[in-house]
């Protein structure tokens, strides 16, 4: 555990897979199609990126693959620093993110995917707010995942799952006893859904929080 309580300017970081058809959304192919769900990949992004910028000038995002830097920062603002995703692992490349962007002096930091599409500005306000009293935050997916994870300083064993624990419904579980073990305080956020199957894509559709663009490309693709 790195103990070092930084006091930087309050940052986000968010990692996020370039929009490339066949690569992104894949348990959307059903629904969407490879094309559609790099379109609703690159919304997504936009979307994340313009609720961040408007909450901090002091923005990352981390992208994979390593060769998709050109493609993702057509929906990047100006101001966003990029960051290369470097590891074998998504836990592997949190760490390498969140060390860089500690390091470049942002802190406290809040980490983000692109796939919690209802996820505001308050949302973002209440982490910082938790993080005044706890040294983690963490904001709940509905699949038993996280959609955000705050740090007052950079945790980086909290990110030491097993690689067979990321992506299944135990991430939430298996990281707030990692804090614990670490003798760490964990603020909790107010749940949200994740946009990753068609079942999510139902759900959100009925959230009036879910924003016009991405409702429009959540339609079920056109039948030749």
């Amino acid at each position: 555990m790195n103990a070092v309580v930084h006091g930087g300017a309050p940052g986000i970081l968010v990692m996020a897979k370039a929009p490339r058809p066949g690569t992104v959304k894949t348990r959307l192919h059903p629904l969407l199609g490879p094309q559609r769900c790099a379109k609703l990949q690159a919304e997504l992004i936009r979307h994340t990126m313009a609720v961040t910028t408007a909450h901090t000038p002091s923005a990352y995002l981390a992208y994979a693959p390593n060769d998709g830097k050109d493609a993702i920062s057509t929906a990047v603002p100006a101001g966003v620093r990029l960051l290369r995703q470097c590891g074998e692992d998504l836990g592997q490349r949190l760490a390498a993110a969140v060390t860089d962007a500690f390091t470049d002096g942002a802190g406290p930091l809040l980490i983000i995917g692109t796939d919690a599409p209802t996820l505001t500005a308050d949302h973002l306000s209440a982490a910082f707010t938790a993080l005044e009293h706890h040294d983690v935050t963490l904001g709940p997916a509905l699949d038993g995942g996280y959609y955000l994870i705050g740090l007052r300083a950079p945790h980086t064993s909290l990110f030491a799952l097993a690689p067979d624990v990321w992506s299944t419904d135990r991430v939430l579980a298996a990281t707030r006893a990692l804090a614990d073990g670490e003798g760490l305080s964990t603020g909790m956020l107010r749940p949200l859904r994740d946009l990753d199957t068609p079942e999510d894509a139902a759900a959100l559709l009925t959230d009036p929080a879910l924003p016009t663009p991405i409702a429009a490309l959540l339609q079920p693709k056109e039948k030749p």
